[in-house]
């Protein structure tokens, strides 16, 4: 039989449950969606506010035309997507929760309770995601800095919820070229992608900010391992920036040209 998503009625709008992206869309208007991720946890479901006039959690902290909505958790909205999605029988979802479901309970286990942290890898050379520190704690390498995250502000990509950063592989550090000056491609310098630091551990990112260790862990995700993406240099800033200093130090070469031709004036004799 064919799986066809399942639809609810809010305050006489249908939409739809999509748990493959965890959102409900509004049926007549599949652009108008609703994050799970953006409802309140309630432990056994979830409930947000609802506004009427824009059928939607209100974008202002509250509105004259709105309703709390409150809704089972996703193993009763749509238990056949859910069986689906994770690969198990509906008889499995038995006296447990989304959290349950969702969430690697060895994972959790090994970062929660064993105390393990995330690795993330650049280039062959593994870091350990250590967020009490706040950095990036490079795996046998005690010469090495590692790659301090309060260091990297200036290169966090807000819309991909990462950090574009130059990376030596010799010395495993951040390392910055010289932007004022630089006309080529670092050659000992490569550009590597570092995920934001909630998503690389959840958890020591709830714990640095006073939560529980469960918070958003369902939507976030939790792994124990990651690995860099290598961006190639011409697909990141610094080839505006090159291109920019190669032009200025063409106009400054053809000024400098231009003095040099100009007849010197003779000296004025006493």
């Amino acid at each position: 039989m064919k799986y066809i998503q399942p639809v609810i009625n809010i305050e006489g709008s249908e939409f739809v449950v999509d748990v493959d992206n965890f959102l409900l869309w509004e049926k007549n208007n599949p652009h108008n969606t609703i994050q799970f991720s953006d409802m309140k946890d309630t432990g056994d479901g979830y409930e947000f506010e609802y506004c009427r006039d824009d059928k939607n959690i209100p974008f202002y902290f509250y509105s004259d035309n709105s309703v709390m909505v409150k809704l089972p958790a996703l193993i009763e909205l749509d238990p056949e997507g859910m069986a689906r999605k994770y690969n198990l029988s509906v008889q499995d979802f038995k006296g447990k929760t989304d959290f349950d479901i969702i969430v690697d309970k060895v994972e959790y286990d090994k970062r929660v309770f064993m105390g393990i942290l995330p690795t993330f890898d650049i280039a062959s050379h593994t870091f350990y995601v250590d967020l009490r520190m706040d950095m990036l704690r490079p795996k046998d390498d005690f010469l090495s800095k590692g790659i301090v995250f309060s260091k990297l502000e200036g290169y966090y990509i807000a819309d991909k919820k990462k950090y574009l950063i130059p990376y030596n592989p010799k010395t495993h550090e951040f390392q910055e070229p010289n932007y004022q000056t630089i006309t080529e491609f670092p050659k000992d310098l490569i550009a590597v992608e570092i995920p934001m630091e909630r998503n690389l551990d959840p958890v020591g990112w709830n714990r640095k900010m006073g939560l529980d260790p469960k918070t958003d862990l369902k939507w976030v995700g939790l792994k124990s391992k990651h690995t860099a993406t290598i961006i190639p240099w011409k697909d990141t800033p610094l080839l505006k920036i090159i291109d920019n200093n190669l032009s200025l130090k063409q106009k400054n070469e053809l000024k400098n040209d231009s003095l040099s031709d100009k007849p010197k004036g003779k000296g004025r004799r006493i």
